[in-house]
């Protein structure tokens, strides 16, 4: 009889020992997930088709946030950037601080030279600029330039650098078209 007790006992021991384990293993993984969320990486849905032919609506993209707390965007870099309370928006930065911007007959003009842009699709944009972007400040397009609101925009307008989320780097979903984008 003492046996079974000790035995019942014994079980009890490892079951708390085991229930302890598991729940700090929990716990654990549950803190890094959100440290991983908050300051490295976030996963962002691209709704629209403002970035065809580079994103397509309903892709999952992932977006590095702890890049630029390293650097600062650069041209050509794909941003996920803050425009309104719960709504972010994804583009490219074709514009620096300091640098005149200027679309003339869809054509691309930073400082007065045609910007290369073989993710360019359709060239039908309008004509706009030429503006200076401001400190601390950059001009952002989307690829699909005749259906995108971006910098051009005066609800859009320069994206200050307090509203950039992070780089988005990979397509991960749907899984036939994962892909790096451009580095």
């Amino acid at each position: 009889m003492e046996n079974q007790f000790e035995q019942a006992e014994t079980k009890e021991k490892y079951l708390k020992k085991e229930i302890k384990e598991w729940s700090r293993s929990i716990i654990l993984a549950i803190i890094i997930a959100v440290i991983i969320r908050l300051f490295l990486f976030e996963v962002f849905l691209v709704e629209g088709n403002s970035m065809y032919s580079t994103l397509h609506h309903q892709e999952r993209v992932i977006v590095n946030k702890a890049i630029y707390y390293f650097t600062e965007p650069d041209m050509g870099d794909v941003i996920v950037f803050n425009h309104a309370p719960r709504r972010d928006f994804i583009k490219r930065v074709v514009g620096l601080e300091g640098d005149v911007v200027k679309i003339k007959d869809g054509r691309l003009f930073v400082n007065g030279e045609e910007v290369e842009e073989p993710y360019i699709e359709n060239y039908s944009s309008p004509n706009f600029g030429p503006v200076t972007v401001k400190e601390e400040h950059f001009f952002v397009l989307g690829d699909n330039r005749s259906n995108s609101m971006d910098s051009r925009d005066p609800a859009v307008g320069l994206v200050s650098e307090n509203m950039i989320k992070g780089k988005a780097f990979v397509v991960f979903w749907p899984p036939g078209q994962a892909r790096f984008l451009a580095l």
